[in-house]
This record gives C-alpha cells, structure tokens and sequence, in this order.
C-alpha cells in the first residue's frame, strides 16, 4: 500500500508544478490566484487549442488527444447520444509517481481539463478512477466539495493493479464489471461507460489541458520543442539519490534531470516504465526529454517512468523480478497472456540462472507479441527483450554459470520487498555418486555434465524453482546436494 507521495523538483519553468513552494497543496482559492481563472469552451475551439497545442496523452501510448475529442464528438453525434468524460488517475504501475502528485498538490487542475472537456461535448457525466491504494483519493474530494462542476462528477475507486490502469479495464470497471481490459478490442469513444461515447485520458492530459487553456496554444509552445512543445511529468526512482517527480521542458537534455535526482554510475536506465525499453549510460549522455529525442536512442518516453540501477545491483536479476510481475499481473484471458508470459518469465529466470541462452528470451517473446488481447504482452516482450540487450556483457557472464557477483536488490519499485532468503544449491562432491535423480526432478536447473555428474548455476534458486530444488535435495541416495542461503 503506497503512502508517501515522493517530493517534487522542476528544471525550467514550472507550469503544472507552479505554486508547490509556496503552498505546498494547492486549494481552489490558491489554485486560481496562481493559475489565474479559466473559462468553457465550444467544441470548435476546444478542438483548434488542443491540435494547436500538439496535445498527446500522458499515460503512455502518446495518442493525440484532438482526435479522441473529435471521435467522441462524431460518434456522440452519429448516434444521438451523450458523452462520458472519463479521467484515468488510477497510476496502476509501482514505480509511478506523477498522478499521485497531481491529485494530491493540483486537483483543481485535472478537475479543470475535465470540466473543459465535459462542457464542449455537452457531458452528462464526468467519473474519475482512483487507485484503493489511498493516494490523493482524500484530496480530490476535498477539492470537488470546493468547487462546481458543470456536470455530475464521481470518483470510482480500483483495485491497485498494473492492468486495472489499463482503459478498457477503466471502463470494465466502471461499468461494473470485473477490473480487467475487455476480451476484445473496442473503441472507447464509440461505447465506452454504460455503452455511451466516452473520451477517456490520463489525469496529466487534462492538467495539461488546463494550462493550455489558459496560456493559449502560442504561449504554451513557448517551452518544448516544435514536435512535442510543453513540459513533461517525469518519476525519478530506482538507483537515484533523490528520487523526485520532475517537471522539465520537453526536449531538455536527460542527463539535467538525473544530476538533479542525484543518479549515480548506473549500468542501464528504464525509460517508460515496465512496457518500456531500457537504454544504456552512453546513450542516456546523448538523450533528450522527448519522444523523439528517447525513440533516437533507442528508449521510449511512455508514461515518463525513468528508473536507473546503479553499479552495485544485478540488472538482469532487477529485470527477471519485474517479468515476474508482469506475468502475473495477466488478466488470464488470452493465451499469450495467461500462458505465454509464464513462459517468457520462466526463460528470463534460466537465462539469468546461466541455464538457457539468450535465444530462449527471444522465442518466448516472439510467442507473445502482437497476439494479445490487449498490449500487456507486447508490453512484456519488449522490455525483457530490451533488457537482454542493454546488458548483454551480464548476461555473458551469467551463461558461465558463475552470476556477475551483485546482489538483487530490488530497486524496481515493485510491490514488496525482494527474496529475503535467496538460496542456492551446494553439492558435496566427496558424497555425489553421478546418480543423475536431482536432474530428473529439476531440469530447468540442474542438468548432468558429460560424465553424468549434477550441474548448476553458482546463482540463487528462482524462487518459483524453490521447491523443485528441495525435492531434488530430499531425492538425492547419497546426501551430497544441499540448499544453502545465498551470500
């Protein structure tokens, strides 16, 4: 259960961070002496700002948020009925802060970039998913008691999750049913909450709607680049020294934004998230804060997740722990999904184990991608086939069945603390008459040399390997195969 929300830094001009020094959270009173007042808009001109402001969603897919607005308006059109304004603020992803940020310090301003929305589709209604983690839940009724909206406004509540974040599973959920992405693909703005038209975005879309509102679509490209003009809402976590949300003009040099979290040598940095791509040191010296500028690199922006693993961590046994995650966060619906990530899980863990090649990762990801109800598993394939890419050199070292000599240390922000007891196989070799049971019971992991003698990574056990290794201790004629705490 997350509690604490992280502090806030900015490096430029602060825009939807403006006013955090001097009041730390913002209510409505404060929120307009600071933003200044803001008023509805026809859906013509709701349209010529958010095309003028290049305005793209936040939660990761980058979809413009113009052409949402304008397919709710046909459809709502084309089938004679009302609109849903939908406002994703559930942040279902550990290492994501930015939301939480949001609802608790500026409420008013997601509050503002969904009354702007409802108002030019002539909404009936506007529903808010929150996380049941707690976080900013309080605030944003505290702000909605503040204030009018121009239409009924309910917060719905969501179990923390990965995939309940996702939209379809938004909607599912709001709608009742189970918290999960529809079995099938469908279009929000065609039937979306109680099967009317609903224009779905993340809670930072709407801030940033606000802000755009008010400055103007010149103005607000003031900052930013010409392909992606505004700032950014970045979390900061992992190996940094300070780990922050960060607000920074789009297109700023990434390298100002990990000296200002105080991010030490790192092997490798995750940009986007768990559906993201890992990019190494040298090409975070060369990267920009920007789709554009990460894509050039070989990272993505996705939903502005940035966690580094420093020099003292095992990255592919960091990595292997959130391919884990990710496989059981499935929502056990298709087979890619429900089967096929066990599966790609299961091959990251030998091959950071030394007990399978890297080839193994790429055809269990190959299984997966594109096949997918949702993006879950393509999500999935594509960071762990990043990471066996970015660490190549350790997972060489792994394949010698020796490790690279780091620990786990679980610097990834998932739930949870990691193995507390990690543990290994030892062997007697004085005992180990070549029986050969032990490999029997395990073949993931112990396989016999070519004199028919036990062998098997210098590593920890996987834990989902745990009990498979103490059968093969209780198996074994001679007592010669131990399970030992990892040092």
């Amino acid at each position: 259960m997350r509690t604490a929300v992280p502090p806030v830094a900015c490096v430029g001009e602060p825009r939807l961070t403006a006013g955090f020094a001097e009041y730390g959270r913002l209510d409505l009173a404060a929120h307009e002496e600071v933003h200044g007042p803001i008023g509805p808009m026809e859906p013509a001109q709701l349209l010529r700002l958010t095309e003028g402001m290049q305005l793209k969603g936040k939660g990761g897919a980058g979809f413009p948020f113009a052409r949402k607005l304008r397919a709710v308006l046909e459809s709502c059109e084309r089938q004679d009925l009302a609109a849903v304004v939908v406002v994703n603020a559930t942040e279902g992803e550990p290492a994501s802060w930015k939301d939480k940020v949001l609802l608790t310090r500026a409420p008013h301003l997601i509050l503002d970039g969904a009354a702007l929305a409802a108002y030019a589709l002539d909404a009936d209604e506007i529903v808010i998913g929150v996380a049941d983690d707690g976080v900013g839940r309080d605030s944003l009724m505290e702000a909605l008691e503040e204030r009018r909206m121009p239409v009924m406004t309910t917060i719905v509540t969501v179990p923390h999750r990965f995939i309940s974040g996702e939209g379809g599973a938004l909607v599912n959920g709001i709608n009742g049913l189970p918290h999960i992405p529809p079995g099938t693909k469908k279009r929000s703005s065609d039937s979306g909450v109680s099967g009317l038209p609903t224009l779905l975005s993340n809670a930072e879309t709407y801030a940033q709607l606000a802000v755009g509102a008010r400055l103007g679509p010149y103005e607000y490209a003031a900052l930013g680049t010409d392909d992606e003009p505004g700032t950014v809402l970045l979390t900061v976590t992992g190996a940094a020294g300070r780990p922050a949300v960060v607000e920074c003009t789009a297109g700023m040099p990434l390298r100002d934004v990990l000296d200002l979290c105080e991010v030490p040598d790192v092997q490798g940095i995750l940009m986007g998230g768990y559906h993201g791509k890992w990019i190494t040191p040298e090409a975070a010296e060369k990267a920009e804060v920007s789709r554009k500028g990460l894509a050039a690199v070989g990272g993505t922006l996705g939903a502005g997740i940035i966690v580094p693993v420093g020099v003292d961590t095992c990255p592919l046994g960091e990595a292997a722990q959130v391919v884990r995650y990710l496989a059981g966060e499935s929502a056990g619906q298709c087979g890619p999904c429900k089967m096929g990530l066990p599966d790609l899980a299961r091959a990251v863990d030998l091959a950071v184990a030394g007990s399978q090649p890297a080839d193994v990762v790429r055809a269990a990801a190959g299984e997966v991608r594109g096949r997918g109800a949702c993006s879950h598993p393509d999500g999935t394939a594509r960071f762990a086939l990043s990471a066996i890419e970015v660490f190549a050199e350790d997972l060489r070292l792994h394949s010698t069945g020796d490790g690279c000599g780091r620990r786990v240390k679980g610097v990834m922000g998932l739930p949870g603390a990691p193995d507390a007891n990690p543990q290994k196989l030892t062997l007697d070799w004085s005992r180990c008459d070549g029986h050969g049971l032990c490999a029997h019971v395990v073949p993931d992991f112990i396989r016999l040399d070519a004199n028919g003698f036990p062998a098997f990574p210098a590593t920890p056990v996987p834990t989902w390997l745990r009990e498979g290794a103490l059968k093969a201790v209780k198996v074994c004629p001679e007592l010669a195969l131990r399970l030992a705490k990892a040092e």
